[in-house]
């Protein structure tokens, strides 16, 4: 044993740092609500202590979800085994919601309510993208050579 967390205790732990940050809601709140401290949440959330069935029903409860919201889009390969050789990587979505900018992103997009501007930024993230990934696929350009 390697004494690395189990791929579904690290998911289902992302799952409720993800609701958790989306509820604004600190590691403090949701562990005085379990009468844990913040350190037995933050073992949670990245997997190092695993969660009981119990106190997982007991976080979606507090958090508002089914007990089945921390295993939905369990990555490929989570159980421990490989298909095609390669191990899955995180969901954009669970990145992105993980992320500082990304919460800050989501955070200030819901509080747009004209439908018309909230098309318009997400059109303009896409081209942003677009562009980006255009750009990295473009060959860089040899160095000019002048006699």
């Amino acid at each position: 044993m390697t004494g690395q967390p189990h791929p579904i205790d690290i998911h289902v732990g992302s799952r409720v740092r993800m609701r958790r940050v989306l509820l604004g809601m600190s590691q403090e709140e949701l562990g005085r609500n379990l009468g844990l401290t913040f350190q037995q949440v933050q073992k949670y959330e990245k997997g190092t202590n695993r969660v009981s069935a119990s106190r997982l029903a007991q976080i979606a409860e507090i958090l508002g979800v089914t007990p089945m919201f921390f295993f939905d889009a369990l990555p490929e390969g989570a159980t421990g085994t490989k298909k095609n050789g390669q191990a899955a990587n995180k969901p954009p979505i669970e990145s992105i919601l993980q992320s500082p900018d990304g919460l800050q992103l989501n955070r200030a997009f819901a509080r747009i309510e004209d439908p018309k501007v909230r098309r318009s930024l997400v059109d303009l993230v896409r081209a942003v993208a677009d562009s980006n990934e255009a750009s990295a696929q473009q060959p860089a350009s040899p160095a000019s050579t002048t006699p």
